[in-house]
């Protein structure tokens, strides 16, 4: 099942002092349609996937909105009604280069990723699919794609903090070779922010740390 959201850091927003600053430089690729500068496209899904630009902003917020739907289904309202980030708080994800998106023929998002750097690891902070495109690769690819980055960037892996029950959230990560991280084996960052997301309610369910470390003889090469 392709994942459709992954409430990483959701009400936990006042944890970004903790996150190493971070900025790199636009990825270098193929041309894209009018005004996009660059981006890759995925072997597997056959999409575009390129660095957010502001533009993007309105299309990665209904994204989130659209798909914390689904956590209504299953009883997690408080989750589906929490706001997407809004655009100021999206926007250093922009200017620092740690956020992309997919897109579709007619070069609008369908899902994206944010990602923040802590203790010299590439934290996945939020991946979402929109419904309409579940089932198609793309979470694999968005992730894939930052696996890639964080290699170039001699980062040690990924992390990320998710439900442990839901099944588009750790079940999902673990086929995708991510494993979870015991609490004592926690980094003075992931703590800090465990802790910040626990004071906003995200641990009235079940919650888990997981990493997935980078081959960096062989980064994956879906993005």
């Amino acid at each position: 099942m392709d994942v459709l959201r992954n409430t990483a850091g959701q009400r936990a927003r006042e944890c970004r002092p903790i996150l190493t600053q971070f900025r790199t430089p636009s990825p270098e690729g193929r041309p894209l349609a009018a005004g996009r500068q660059s981006g890759t496209r995925a072997s597997d899904t056959g999409r575009v996937i390129s660095a957010a630009r502001p533009d993007d902003i309105s299309g990665i917020r209904d994204i989130e909105v659209a798909a914390g739907e689904l956590f209504r289904e299953i009883g997690m309202d408080a989750i589906a009604d929490d706001p997407p980030l809004s655009a100021p708080e999206l926007a250093p994800y922009l200017s620092d280069g740690r956020a992309w998106v997919a897109t579709d023929a007619a070069d609008n998002p369908i899902a994206y990723i944010l990602v923040d750097v802590i203790d010299e690891w590439a934290h996945i902070e939020q991946v979402t699919v929109h419904p309409v495109h579940s089932r198609k690769g793309l979470g694999r690819s968005l992730i894939d794609h930052v696996e890639r980055w964080a290699a170039a960037h001699n980062f040690q892996g990924m992390t990320l903090t998710t439900f442990r029950d839901v099944p588009w959230n750790a079940p999902y990560y673990e086929r995708l070779g991510f494993v979870h991280v015991p609490e004592p084996a926690w980094s003075d960052g992931l703590r800090k922010l465990v802790q910040k997301e626990n004071q906003h309610g995200l641990n009235a369910w079940p919650r888990v740390v997981m990493k997935r470390k980078i081959d960096h003889e062989n980064p994956q090469a879906g993005g």
